[in-house]
């Protein structure tokens, strides 16, 4: 019989995967945050050309991948508007799964993360299918339950030049005995996905801006217009949860401090959302300037303030908190 430990609140997500330690969204990646503890690990999921889910953070992959390194795809190299943004590099739509596998992966973001660097070059991108059998296999072996916890990137596009994430989504994730939670940072492809599915849904909402399909509807709400409580009772008609900038959470000042926390938490417990906060990182280039070199005390406040789950790229320290935490009580 399998223990499920991915119900004690506050869940720890592992964002892109244990991407501390590892480059992101790689199976090497998940595979540790699993190891570390991690209660869900969050896949970003886009789209090629021949309808394949795989993950990686953007479709735009020349940031994530060894692609500037393949001559034979240079003349991939494009540029495209994704959600009213100019992006000019190689897209995942314009690759068959074939051609994906031929990449490796690389460090994001090499200047903070150096030691992810000595990685690179030696991960393939990943299927949604092989993040499921992963997962599969380690909760097998572990016993307990861990869950997925995948995003829909950019839907509204993907759904305009015709490879819809959606139905891929939900064939993939039939039949999966697991924890699921879906998140979109639009609205309507998460309405959509309500009508289709009893899985729990997630309304991810940034501190600034507004969804993407409310730009192509001419909506004039943005993401603070959702965190009302008319907005979050509306949320809760189609979504479980809210996946929420910390920021919005606990706002910071001009310099970086912290301000005093937002009632948003008690708010949408009361429209019955759980709140899910992002994205919690152990360097100081991300940190609050008042707790720079104190990566736990973040992970304490935001534990204190209440939050039903975090997204951290170092799973084993919000983990350690966690439990630090729940032992003092």
């Amino acid at each position: 019989m399998m223990q499920t430990f991915t119900n004690q609140s506050p869940i720890i997500i592992a964002h892109r995967g244990a991407s501390g330690y590892r480059p992101e969204h790689t199976l090497a990646s998940y595979e540790l945050a699993i190891d570390l503890g991690a209660d869900y690990i969050e896949p970003d999921l886009v789209m090629t050309k021949d309808g394949i889910l795989i993950a990686r953070h953007e479709n735009e992959i020349s940031e994530t991948t060894d692609i500037v390194d393949h001559p034979e795809f240079a003349y991939f190299k494009t540029t495209k508007i994704i959600d009213s943004e100019i992006k000019t590099g190689w897209f995942t739509e314009d690759f068959t799964i074939a051609q994906i596998k031929t990449l490796t992966a690389k460090e994001r973001i090499p200047e903070i993360r150096p030691q992810n660097a000595v990685y690179n070059g030696m991960f393939t991108i990943p299927t949604f299918t092989e993040i499921i059998n992963l997962v599969k296999d380690k909760s097998e072996k572990l016993g307990r339950n861990i869950g997925i916890y995948p995003e829909t990137k950019h839907p509204s596009y993907f759904q305009e030049i015709g490879l819809p994430l959606e139905a891929a989504l939900l064939l993939n994730l039939q039949d999966i005995d697991l924890p699921v939670f879906i998140q979109s940072f639009e609205v309507s492809n998460l309405k959509e996905l309500s009508q289709k599915t009893d899985l729990p849904l997630v309304q991810l909402i940034n501190d600034i801006g507004k969804p993407y399909d409310f730009v192509i509807d001419n909506d004039l709400r943005t993401y603070r217009d959702l965190l009302t409580p008319k907005g979050l009772k509306e949320i809760a008609e189609y979504a479980e949860a809210i996946g929420v900038h910390k920021n919005v959470l606990i706002p910071r000042d001009i310099p970086g401090k912290l301000l005093s926390p937002t009632s948003l938490i008690i708010d949408a417990h009361a429209a019955n959302l759980q709140v899910h906060a992002w994205t919690f990182r152990n360097e100081d280039f991300f940190l609050p300037l008042d707790l720079q070199g104190n990566p736990q005390k973040e992970y304490e406040i935001f534990f204190n303030l209440g939050v039903n789950g975090l997204f951290t790229d170092y799973p084993d320290l919000a983990i350690k908190q966690k439990y630090s935490q729940l032992n003092q009580t």
